[in-house]
């Protein structure tokens, strides 16, 4: 009789709340009428309503204080009790949050925040924790402290959650979200009620589901995600390999176990952790991935299951869905085999690395990586990154167990010595990749953890257009004029890596016209143009790039390409050759165009050949450029304006033509450009031009100082200067020119 007086009364309770609710048109609003009474319900002295938040991982507790609304925000991880049952979706009923033992018998990491108590001089002594669910998902956290008499019981318990299920129903009213995960697209009258039920009705798998709409209704993969996004309350994100890549420390997890599951742990270019789900409301496997990682904080976001497939089996870079985590999930089969003492290491022509470095490298041509470096780790798996934009990026891992195999694999390729490990080796390999031939410089080198490699991949196909080099008017005219002569040396000089043969090679295809006969010595021949005689120098057999000029001047030639004036002899012959009627073409490694000048006659040239010979210097640089789909217009600070007029130099500034206000662009970053703001690289140049007056100074082999200003005098604009030209177009933001300028 006593119970059934009981469930009577709860039924009444839970209509007035209802009644509640209903009567405001925001949970807000009512929450004044609504705390009182259910604190009267459990006879408790507090409470809390956390709403979870769509875009983020974590909970907001608002609350009004007269007419201030405040607000708690809390993660939803084992940090806090309200972030914990929004974890794991269990209610919890704590009788001491003080007592950490207790605590930490439910989660390890489980924590009780003070901090409210000590500001607010109260002391919690028992909790109630539910989760507010609707359709099974999370939409926050109710939280009731402190009974008045005794402890909460069972039957509080029950209360709370049926209170809870009322108020999942007003946030899932108030956050506009749906009863099912398709629910949406019915709303959108992108299909109907009737095309969803015959769907529906074949399969309750809901992979299946979503490649029947796709294949069969035609509906695009983002409107899935958005409907998903907005029944699960998570973020949608598609497969965009440029932007997020596999999160270096997820490999904690097992790779078939993610992909049975559909998981991915991926993160953005800010190294930012994702736990990416086909189903994020599923708490038992966001339990085990959040023990499994061990990250303090992490987003979770929503992806169609084939595309969390895709970032499993693209390890950051594309390639068959699935393949990479196969791959390594063949490697880490073989690794624990590995730590028997009786068994062998995995050979280097084992089925799985063969695979595994040939993925590496379909992977790295595919995302336009300049350089690959397999790195070697102490007690830790090997790394693999990728250059891309001039940024490293962590792309996969590979156990240690297995770092040899995968050494000795790349060794073979490039035809290198695989038993000797002590020394650096130089070679080349080749590979296809969509019907396209790919050359690849190959380095090792022995560090203390092991041989680590570095690959360059090389320039492949055509040349560039001249006129898509980017060079400032100026420059462009003054490097025409240059390169019409006919005969002198024009050097191209920058660090590695700066774009020298492209610019040479850009050249070289301005000058390429039957009536020219044109040789090149390259090491490595990378970019190949017709009409030109291409040849490749050798120094292992003694067929150096000063051989090779010398055969050369026995051909004919009205152009020649060298390659690096890396030595004194080579220098010597490439003066000669373009004293005896040749233009002559070449690469240095400096920082400056005048620069440049000091270091050849350090090599012991002849002042007067040198400056007789010498037509001009081409000094560049690559920096990144901002991204076209997102970048944004602003107007120049006084910061900006005063780095712009110091470093361009007030004698210059009227070239530039400042128009007031002055409008610059920055980055911001968006999908086409992983969220950096930055997409592509392009050149910056200073372009020394020899003339009578810089003449006099070589041959008194003046200070690079003097040298340099009356460069200036005669038109060169250094590296910074360009840089800011390329700011004021558009290109580029002040953040890349200071790279630059710090360089210098």
């Amino acid at each position: 009789m006593t119970n059934m007086m009981n469930d009577t009364a709860s039924e009444t309770q839970l209509a007035q709340i209802n009644q509640m609710l209903d009567a405001y048109p925001s949970l807000l609003d009512a929450y004044h009428k609504l705390e009182p009474y259910i604190l009267s319900l459990f006879g408790a002295e507090r409470m809390s309503i956390f709403q979870r938040r769509r875009q983020h991982q974590d909970l907001v507790a608002r609350f009004k204080t007269g007419k201030e609304t405040k607000e708690i925000k809390v993660p939803i991880s084992p940090q806090s009790i309200a972030g914990y049952v929004g974890l794991s979706q269990l209610p919890l009923l704590i009788d001491d949050p003080y007592n950490a033992q207790a605590l930490a018998d439910i989660h390890p990491r489980l924590r009780f925040n003070d901090r409210f108590d000590k500001s607010n001089q109260f002391k919690t002594n028992n909790i109630i924790c539910v989760p507010i669910l609707n359709a099974g998902v999370l939409m926050g956290v109710m939280q009731v402290i402190n009974k008045k008499s005794g402890s909460f019981n069972d039957a509080d318990l029950q209360l709370a959650q049926q209170v809870a299920t009322q108020l999942g129903n007003k946030f899932r009213y108030e956050l506009g979200g749906t009863k099912h995960p398709f629910e949406y697209l019915v709303h959108r009258q992108i299909l109907n009620q009737k095309q969803l039920d015959q769907l529906t009705e074949g399969s309750q798998d809901q992979r299946h589901l979503i490649q029947k709409m796709m294949s069969e209704l035609r509906i695009a993969e983002e409107h899935i995600g958005n409907a998903l996004s907005i029944h699960y309350q998570v973020p949608y994100v598609a497969y965009l390999p440029d932007k997020y890549h596999l999160y270096p420390n997820g490999n904690k997890l097992n790779q078939s176990y993610l992909k049975r599951n559909f998981i991915a742990v991926i993160a953005d270019a800010a190294e930012n952790p994702i736990v990416l789900m086909s189903e994020p409301n599923n708490a038992a496997l966001l339990m085990e991935i959040e023990s499994a990682i061990g990250i303090d904080s992490y987003e979770i976001a929503v992806a169609l299951p084939n595309t969390v497939l895709q970032y499993l089996g693209a390890s950051g870079g594309g390639g068959a869905p699935g393949e990479m985590d196969e791959i390594l999930d063949e490697i880490g089969t073989s690794a624990e085999e590995a730590n028997d003492a009786h068994a062998e290491e995995l050979s280097d022509d084992a089925p799985a690395v063969v695979r595994l470095v040939s993925r590496i490298l379909h992977d790295a041509k595919r995302l336009n990586a300049s350089d690959i470096h397999i790195d070697a780790e102490k007690n830790g798996p090997t790394r693999v990154r990728m250059r891309i934009d001039g940024v490293c990026r962590d792309i996969t891992q590979v156990p240690a167990s297995h770092h040899s195999a995968v050494i000795a694999r790349i060794k073979i390729m490039s035809n290198l010595n695989i038993a000797e490990k002590r020394v650096p080796q130089d070679g080349k390999l080749a590979f296809k990749t969509s019907g396209q031939l790919v050359e690849v410089r190959v380095a090792t080198i022995p560090t203390v953890a092991g041989e680590g490699v570095v690959m360059r991949i090389l320039a492949s196909g055509g040349a560039l257009p001249i006129e898509k080099m980017n060079l400032a008017p100026t420059n462009m005219r003054r490097l025409q004029d240059m390169i019409k002569k006919p005969h002198g040396i024009l050097l191209v000089v920058g660090p590695t890596g700066s774009g020298k043969t492209t610019t040479l090679h850009a050249i070289l295809g301005y000058l390429n016209t039957p009536d020219k006969k044109i040789w090149t010595a390259e090491d490595p021949v990378e970019i190949t143009q017709p009409g030109l005689q291409q040849v490749q120098v050798s120094p292992k057999i003694g067929f150096t790039f000063a051989n090779a000029l010398r055969a050369f001047l026995r051909a004919d030639p009205d152009i020649i390409l060298i390659g690096e004036m890396r030595d004194k002899e080579t220098a010597h012959a490439g003066i000669e050759a373009s004293l005896t009627g040749h233009l002559v073409l070449s690469t240095l490694h400096t920082n400056s165009a005048p620069e440049t000048i000091t270091r050849l006659l350090d090599l012991g040239l002849d002042p007067v050949n040198f400056s007789d010979a010498c037509v001009g210097i081409l000094a560049q640089r690559l920096i990144r450029t901002l991204c076209k789909d997102c970048k944004e217009k602003y107007p120049a600070t006084e910061t900006d304006l005063a780095f712009i007029r110091r470093q361009y130099g007030e004698e210059y500034l009227d070239e530039l033509n400042l128009q007031e206000p002055l409008m610059l662009h920055r980055a911001k970053g968006c999908d086409a450009c992983g969220d950096t703001g930055y997409k592509g690289r392009t050149g910056v140049h200073e372009l020394l031009g020899m003339t009578p007056e810089l003449r006099s100074l070589v041959y008194k082999e003046a200070a690079v100082s003097a040298m340099k200003e009356q460069a200036m005098k005669d038109g060169m604009r250094t590296l910074t200067q360009d840089g800011i030209y390329k700011v004021l177009k558009g290109d580029t933001d002040i953040a890349q020119v200071q790279i630059i300028s710090g360089a210098e």
